[in-house]
């Protein structure tokens, strides 16, 4: 079914918006994914702080020509839609997540990252940096190690001299 002018320019207008008030886009084909999982990843997505919305690629086309995005625009093949957010990570790795349930039904294409075109193995990296809280969890850790092992090494020399 045709899309009438008027509409067209309705979605025209939101592509813009998103692709200049979002801090991160991601494309997505997601050919093949049915309705269900497709209201699973938006809600999924909305739990991050993410949106999803699918928009024709020669509207999204059109949109990328009146921004001052860097670098060279992936190829944007399939069906397309747009996860975005404010956070930098969070549709990237929110459509990961999903895509990993779901690898013959969508996958991302590349994006856009703090103004740059990202190709799909950049976007792919950026997706797979852990969630901040898992981030602290790390370092905890990590500042922990040592004065754990620290303890350890006291403890058996202790051992030691009392035997």
């Amino acid at each position: 079914m045709a899309i009438k002018k008027e509409k067209k320019k309705e979605i025209f207008e939101k592509a813009e918006g998103i692709l200049k008030d979002s801090n991160s886009v991601v494309f997505v084909n997601f050919h093949g994914l049915g309705v269900s999982d497709t209201t699973q990843l938006r809600n999924n997505l909305r739990n991050e702080g993410s949106s999803y919305t699918v928009i024709k690629k020669t509207i999204v086309k059109k949109a990328l020509e009146n921004t001052s995005i860097e670098g060279e625009m992936p190829e944007l093949e399939g069906e397309l839609a747009l996860a975005y957010s404010e956070d930098l990570i969070a549709p990237a790795r929110g459509v990961y997540e999903f895509q990993k349930k779901h690898k013959e039904k969508m996958a991302i294409l590349g994006g856009i990252f703090e103004g740059v075109f990202m190709n799909k193995e950049k976007m792919l990296s950026i997706a797979q940096i852990p969630a901040p809280q898992v981030l602290r969890g790390q370092f905890v850790n990590l500042i922990n190690s040592p004065i754990q092992s620290f303890v350890t090494a006291l403890s058996k020399i202790a051992e030691k001299k009392e035997a």
